[in-house]
């Protein structure tokens, strides 16, 4: 095989796949562990969110460390501190888990940034979404099984299982990762290193392009939002389940994430790759997960249907949104500073996750569920407005103004 499903791109995607295997699982176990110690949903939240709130921070420092040293040196060094990380929640409680989460986060922001900039810089143009699409795909394969493996953990493995399980993955990630090798693709030019990211001084300036480039505040603002749907299902599913008459955790987290996988290995050839934005794809996305908020919100009084279907939608939704803006950006962003300016939207979107579980709760105790999830469906609908291209619709409505004049004319 050859380009994005050649062995060496498969190797990266199996390490994808084992390194978010313990937070598939992690998903799961920290919300019923911490409402089993008594926990306010604003405590696990917080705990929850703590992940990738620290992944945010890290992720334009990642850019410009692995654009100085190498995506495979700094990726040998962060599977280690990964492996610490897991092995923490084996023998420690809430605090514990709050310490562990921080780590898995800085372990989190270098990794999946050394592993997009490898595909990134390997992979021809043409190939560059389907590659992108198919590491996201890999990331998302663990939350099939790994749901209702944590549930059996719970309800029947207890502590010992739970240490065998983490200390397994840890293992095999570090032993699996150590090997990995990828070279740059003859197309991809080297990109020249910025005198200030090598003085590490640049970093400030870099997020100031966050509202200086306006393709990039627009997909950042996109995802952050999107992002804070997820995170908020992520955080309280596994709560809020227990409110919906026959509904299962384990089920809607493996039919959203069974669906993330089968939608982006269909889709991983139809994912824009041509640096183009499509406002009525992007909008019509933004409208799905809108539905997919507002079904998970009804289903307290509708029942498991509107539960599933809301699964579904969101994990279709899941599907293309992230590696339509990562493949838009990787095109139109400049090349002198696009590793850091990548790490800031992907902050975005950890940024998101990270409030979903942290702004949430709050909602979450004050009024319910429901509620919040209401909130993340009008949150989305308003990413509608954003996705739509302002100067591609005055060019077609001038357009149109001038054939009107011009018939009236005639």
């Amino acid at each position: 095989m050859r380009g994005a499903l050649s062995f060496p791109f498969l190797r990266l995607y199996a390490l994808a796949l084992l390194f978010f295997s313990g937070n598939a699982i992690l998903n799961v176990i920290i919300p019923l562990k911490g409402e089993s110690l008594g926990a306010s949903n604003t405590t696990i939240g917080l705990i929850m969110g703590a992940y990738l709130f620290t992944t945010m921070f890290f992720r334009p420092w990642a850019g410009s460390i692995i654009q100085r040293h190498g995506s495979i040196k700094v990726l040998r060094t962060i599977l280690i501190i990964n492996g610490f990380a897991l092995i923490l929640y084996t023998f420690t409680g809430l605090s514990g888990y709050l310490v562990a989460r921080m780590l898995q986060g800085v372990s989190t922001a270098f990794f999946s940034m050394a592993l997009q900039i490898s595909i990134i810089d390997a992979l021809p143009e043409k190939d560059r979404s389907q590659g992108i699409s198919l590491y996201s795909l890999f990331t998302y394969m663990p939350g099939i099984a790994g749901p209702l493996l944590a549930l059996g953990l719970w309800e029947n493995g207890g502590i010992n299982a739970f240490a065998i399980v983490m200390v397994s993955i840890a293992v095999l990630t570090g032993v699996f990762g150590y090997g990995a090798k990828i070279a740059r693709s003859p197309e991809t030019p080297e990109s020249p290193m910025n005198p200030s990211v090598r003085q590490g001084s640049n970093m400030i300036q870099s997020l100031g392009e966050l509202v200086k480039n306006p393709f990039l505040l627009k997909c950042s603002v996109m995802m952050l939002s999107a992002s804070l749907v997820f995170g908020a299902v992520t955080a309280f599913v596994p709560l809020y389940s227990e409110e919906v008459p026959g509904g299962s955790a384990g089920i809607y987290l493996m039919l959203q994430a069974g669906t993330v996988v089968l939608a982006r290995f269909a889709l991983r050839k139809k994912i824009p790759s041509d640096g183009k934005w499509h406002t009525t794809y992007m909008a019509c996305t933004m409208l799905m997960l809108a539905v997919a908020s507002q079904s998970v919100g009804l289903a307290d009084i509708g029942g498991v249907l509107f539960f599933y279907l809301g699964a579904v939608l969101m994990g279709a939704a899941q599907a293309i949104l992230y590696p339509s803006l990562m493949t838009y950006l990787s095109f139109v962003l400049p090349q002198l500073n696009r590793n850091v300016l990548m790490g800031i939207f992907i902050a975005s979107a950890d940024l998101g996750v990270s409030l979903g579980g942290i702004l949430m709760g709050p909602v979450a105790d004050f009024f319910s569920y429901s509620f919040m999830y209401t909130i993340c469906a009008l949150l989305s609908s308003a990413m509608i407005l954003v996705a739509i291209d302002q100067r591609e619709m005055w060019s077609r409505l001038s357009k149109k103004k001038i054939g009107v004049s011009k018939k009236e004319r005639g």
